[in-house]
């Protein structure tokens, strides 16, 4: 039986700030919980993966506390490779993966579902190499600040990518190489849920404002109503909120 595991990418974890500071985000708390931590949960919370991995860089000044940070059960590989493709291609071979579903550390709201949705298109088409999803203005969500969506990839298609890849941000954003080369590589793009396909949606945390977002959402909805249907029924009536969001996007499309 095929394997594919859920690879938790820590490469992606500090942006800037005001005032030129940045904000590190695996331990940053939402509720009582760290962002990576909620992270790991909601992966480990896909019915269709065998096993959740964190991956960051053995090089990183915070490698004891994302060691410290991260549930028990789950292994954390850090790797030694200069940049994050390397890094997501050796883990996927380490841990004898046929496929990965790679979740970026920003994404506290992934949605379980959604990932599922990926592992169990790639089962019913098995000639595809890399599935993720999309929405109506043909950008792909993964490139959006959505922040509740993940990316499926065949680890043989991401060998190749770390092959032939040379391009900084190739290297950097783990899938981008695959993602962007749909005449190298079988892909399919997904729509994204009509709901969630809104230029108004910012769920990635990426500043202080997005983490004050997020508790936001968080304290109206508890712990255990953070799919992304609830979420986005919340969102409908709160329009100051979707206003700051739709503001933020904007700026980062600049």
């Amino acid at each position: 039986m095929s394997s594919t595991i859920g690879l938790v990418d820590v490469s992606a974890s500090s942006a800037p700030v005001a005032g030129g500071q940045t904000v590190s985000l695996p331990a940053k708390r939402l509720g009582n919980r760290s962002i990576l931590d909620w992270v790991v949960r909601r992966v480990t919370d896909a019915q269709t993966l065998s096993t959740v991995v964190v991956v960051a860089d053995y090089r990183d000044p915070r490698r004891q506390l994302i060691d410290a940070i991260t549930p028990a059960n789950v292994p954390v590989f850090f790797g030694k490779q200069a940049d994050a493709l390397g890094r997501l291609a050796a883990a996927a071979k380490k841990f004898s993966a046929d496929a990965v579903v790679r979740v970026r550390v920003d994404h506290p709201f992934v949605d379980p579902v959604l990932i599922d949705r990926l592992v169990r298109e790639a089962q019913v088409e098995p000639s595809f190499e890399y599935i993720s999803y999309g929405n109506s203005r043909n950008c792909a969500t993964l490139a959006s600040r959505t922040g509740l969506f993940a990316e499926w990839c065949r680890s043989d298609a991401l060998a190749r990518a770390n092959r032939d890849a040379t391009d900084p941000l190739d290297r950097q954003d783990a899938m981008r190489y695959v993602r962007t080369h749909p005449q190298l590589f079988q892909t399919r793009i997904l729509p994204a849920p009509q709901a969630l396909d809104r230029d108004d949606l910012r769920l990635a945390v990426n500043s202080e404002e997005d983490l004050d977002h997020a508790q936001a959402i968080y304290d109206a909805l508890g712990p255990e109503s953070l799919d992304w249907q609830q979420i986005a029924r919340l969102l409908n009536h709160q329009p100051q909120i979707r206003h700051r969001m739709a503001l933020l996007n904007r700026s980062d499309a600049v």
